[in-house]
């Protein structure tokens, strides 16, 4: 789920913060970086998003939240309709975000980079770029490769024996292994790498998120480095080929971050709830274990729709001052759409939109993939994923169950990207 969507929203806060921070003389690392009301959109009860996102809605369209070190106001959307309009809108809204680094003048090159903080006609040209790769034509070549992987990591679960840590054998090794393959990167400190992709969205710890991304991209401007003085056969080594100094480091090393970063730990948190919930009934894991092609690909838009793993999506900046949903917006504020809460609205998802129903027939899209020119690129990729592996997991283990109650599990308290960091399973 490429999602170069989603988790990103931590990065941008939290590059602008720490600068902000540090020029106080406060010691980052000693600091609770996120007040209670500002932690709304990223908190869940288990699967859930908490009853308060609900509320918002029903009171209003918009929720100022209270952001620490910030001279901007953020905004935060929870309906539906209302989500839909800001990510379409083109006129009015920005998402570039270099005017929050150094005053009115550009960001520095390690700074900005890829497809979700940029505006066209820089973000048509990239994503020109690598809008072929994810046609389900192409991907279509990735079916025996992602078969292949799931297969060897299911097989590995098997040899080890029950109980077993799903997340560590299945959710996690799938997207990452896909990813790799697809961009063309090698696995060296693929642990420590993968370790980095979980610690960036968690803004649990404050600071130590903002840590994470700043050693994630050094993996990956390394990566393009290597790649500009032999290109392999991957998706770097192609764009490199074919573009050459066209594309800078910084783009590059952008585009591989949205993809990497987005594909693999949203995809996994995917896997791993998209497991729980299923074993919540014998007749919904029967579904997807022995449903035909096109059922399946109902449980995974309903799993998608109702888990909405990315919380929010990129931000938007209002360029000019105007009256929005009953609520004055300064130029310069920040709007962030709620997707669990959009996904959550009744007038989109149906009869009881807070509950799961593999055979529900929604009114309206989710929005789970975002929507708009910043929607997720690797949409396909993540669904074709998913579809793969859930099936497979459940005819190979058809009496798989979680090993200790789900309200026990260790679900992330405050995540962009939500997920589970272990989930043990017996068979």
């Amino acid at each position: 789920m490429t999602v170069d969507l989603r988790g990103f929203v931590g990065g941008w806060i939290g590059r602008v913060a720490v600068r902000r921070i540090r020029k106080k003389g406060i010691d980052l690392s000693r600091v609770a970086f996120i007040p209670e009301p500002t932690k709304v959109p990223l908190l869940r009860i288990g699967t859930d998003p908490i009853p308060r996102i609900a509320e918002l809605r029903r009171r209003g369209p918009l929720y100022r939240l209270p952001m620490p070190f910030v001279d901007f106001r953020v905004w935060l959307i929870t309906g539906y309709e209302e989500s839909r309009t800001v990510l379409t809108a083109r006129d009015g809204y920005s998402s570039d975000i270099r005017h929050l680094f150094n005053g009115d003048g550009p960001a520095s090159s390690d700074d900005i980079g890829g497809l979700g903080f940029t505006d066209p006609p820089l973000h048509t040209r990239l994503r020109k770029i690598v809008t072929p790769e994810f046609t389900m034509r192409r991907l279509a070549r990735l079916v025996p490769i992602i078969e292949e992987i799931v297969g060897g990591q299911l097989d590995e679960m098997e040899a080890l024996g029950s109980p077993v840590d799903l997340a560590k054998q299945v959710a996690f090794p799938v997207p990452f292994q896909t990813i790799c393959a697809l961009l063309g990167l090698d696995y060296e400190d693929r642990d420590a790498f993968a370790k980095l992709g979980s610690a960036r969205f968690d803004a649990t710890f404050g600071g130590a998120a903002f840590g994470a991304v700043s050693a994630q991209r050094e993996f990956l401007f390394d990566a393009v480095a290597r790649q500009r003085l032999a290109p392999g056969p991957g998706l770097l080594g192609q764009i490199i080929r074919e573009q050459g100094d066209a594309i800078s480091d910084v783009d590059l090393a952008g585009l591989a971050d949205g993809i990497f970063t987005g594909g693999f730990e949203t995809t996994a948190g995917m896997i791993a709830l998209g497991t729980i919930v299923l074993l919540r009934d014998p007749e919904h894991a029967a579904l997807i274990r022995d449903g035909s092609p096109e059922q399946v690909d109902r449980i995974v838009d309903e799993l998608l729709r109702y888990l909405a793993v990315v919380q929010v999506a990129f931000p938007r900046f209002a360029k000019q001052d105007m009256e929005l949903f009953g609520q004055h917006i300064q130029k310069g504020d920040v709007l962030l759409a709620s997707l669990s809460g959009a996904n959550r609205d009744a007038s989109a998802a149906g009869p009881d939109p807070e509950g799961f129903d593999p055979l529900r027939v929604p009114k309206s899209a989710h929005l789970a993939f975002g929507h708009g020119i910043h929607r997720c690129i690797g949409a396909e990729l993540a669904k074709l994923e998913l579809r793969t592996v859930l099936p497979l997991l459940f005819r190979r283990f058809p009496d798989l169950a979680l090993a200790k109650p789900e309200e026990e599990l260790n679900f992330r308290r405050l995540s962009f990207v939500y997920g589970v960091d272990d989930l043990p399973v017996r068979f």
